[in-house]
């Protein structure tokens, strides 16, 4: 019988739970509705109930740590967090809250984008490459880096968040207070406004990323040019990371970049115009393989394999 990770993957859309065992499988997954709530325990009870289904699920097998990987920031040491898209919780005690849950075992926190790359990293399209940015693209936009093989959270855990990187001086309001940040064009959200603000009749009353995807194949001038100007603010984003960092790979998921038809055409175009030195024109940028699982699988990578993924940068409670 199998000891499990319990993994949990937190964003402004949806929360994500997993059993998975230490290959990195998957053996039972739940996930519901991020709570939209003022109400900081509105948000935490389909959390809660999340966990308490999966350690039934889980038997009489060992529930050996839970890896959790939520949008940022997050705050350390304390393993608080204070997500952009969830307003409820601001500097909410995730880490306590979940090790009162489930007492006596690691409780490990790291931000979703440094999950969604690990995950990657040990499981999927990242296996083998010493250095690597995780982009994931949805409801934000969150990163994360493998530098020298190992997780590269930084001091405060938010290493990697190419969501902020400023791409536009002048550029549209972000959500987390700013100005031109990559998530102010290509976020699934972002885009949407944009495009219904320049003139796109959307077909239902409130639209997402799926009917503007469906409005660009359609030849929509103004859902195409949403997918446009994402993928050239990635591009951006991706060119002034992998200048500091000196990358050889870089793996985009999440929501939006399902719609990879529409948005890697602009993006490797605008990739080709700014990355222009030797060591970035050689950059490899593709899709992730592991889809919605990355943040998981890395979240389980937390409490099943922390030689690699724990350092610096994740909150750990044992």
């Amino acid at each position: 019988m199998s000891d499990f990770a319990l993994a949990l993957d937190i964003g402004g859309t949806k929360i994500a739970a997993a059993l998975v065992t230490p290959d990195g499988s998957i053996t039972e997954r739940r996930v519901r509705p991020t709570a939209v709530s003022m109400d900081a325990e509105a948000v935490w009870q389909p959390l809660a109930e999340l966990v308490a289904e999966l350690r039934a699920a889980a038997g009489t097998a060992r529930v050996i740590g839970v890896g959790v990987g939520s949008a940022g920031p997050i705050h350390l040491p304390e393993g608080s967090i204070s997500p952009v898209n969830i307003p409820a919780w601001r500097r909410f005690p995730l880490l306590e809250r979940l090790a009162e849950l489930v007492p006596g075992v690691p409780v490990r926190l790291a931000g979703d984008g440094s999950c969604a790359v690990a995950g990657e990293h040990w499981r999927g399209a990242g296996q083998g490459v010493d250095d690597l940015l995780g982009i994931v693209v949805s409801t934000g936009v969150g990163g994360g880096l493998i530098q020298a093989g190992r997780l590269v959270a930084g001091p405060t855990g938010n290493a990697g968040h190419l969501g902020h990187v400023v791409v536009d001086l002048d550029g549209a309001p972000c959500p987390c207070g700013g100005r031109g940040c990559v998530e102010a064009m290509s976020s699934g959200p972002s885009m949407v406004e944009w495009a219904l603000k320049a003139g796109w009749q959307a077909p239902v009353a409130a639209p997402t990323g799926v009917e503007l995807a469906e409005a660009a194949r359609a030849g929509d001038p103004h859902a195409s040019e949403a997918f446009r100007r994402s993928g050239r603010a990635l591009a951006a984003g991706i060119v002034s990371t992998a200048a500091i960092c000196d990358l050889s790979r870089v793996l985009i998921g999440g929501g939006v970049a399902a719609a990879h038809d529409l948005l890697f055409p602009p993006l490797r175009q605008a990739l080709t115009e700014h990355g222009r030195l030797d060591f970035l024109r050689g950059l490899s940028v593709t899709t992730a393989s592991l889809g919605n699982a990355a943040g998981l699988v890395g979240a389980a990578a937390l409490v099943l394999v922390p030689e690699a993924y724990v350092g610096r940068g994740v909150a750990s409670l044992a």
